[in-house]
């Protein structure tokens, strides 16, 4: 069983959007999917209602999601650990034990723009536009993390 773990500041744009993109991708049988924030503003909401919108609008349902804090067990926990910008990956790094923990760390759009860590922009003050673009970049980056696990099952 593998094991993803998608992390964005605050768990309700775009980690729940990755999350339940690449859930639809993979086999439930073989993966496992999951998100988190690394900050703590919204632990226990739902993803933000322009989330579950665009979802919605490419037939997923993000609404059994909450947000959740990102912790150093889930080091321990996931495989595979994607964030969505610098400052993520920054405060996720500075809770690494070690070189293990570090490795597991990559940025999404890494999938498709290699070593280039270019950053998934925050939707969250703009309105639904950023929230499609957000979702198309999403859906693009778990369509090469989704062939790349499958392939190597």
């Amino acid at each position: 069983m593998t094991k993803i773990l998608m992390v964005c500041l605050g768990n309700i744009c775009r980690s729940p959007l990755a999350e339940g993109i690449l859930k639809s991708k993979l086999p439930k049988s073989d993966f496992i999917v999951d998100s988190a924030g690394t900050g703590n503003y919204h632990v226990g909401d739902l993803p933000d209602k322009r989330s579950i919108q665009v979802a919605e609008k490419y037939g997923l349902d993000i609404t059994n999601q909450r947000g959740r804090q990102f912790t150093v067990l889930d080091f321990d926990n996931f495989d595979l650990i994607y964030v969505m910008d610098e400052s993520n990956y920054q405060n996720v790094i500075k809770l690494a034990r070690n070189q293990d923990d570090v490795d597991k760390v990559n940025f999404i759009l890494n999938e498709i723009y290699p070593n280039q860590n270019h950053s998934v922009p925050d939707p969250y003050t703009g309105g639904i536009q950023g929230f499609e673009n957000t979702f198309k970049m999403l859906d693009e980056a778990c369509n090469e993390i989704a062939f790349k696990l499958k392939n190597n099952k």
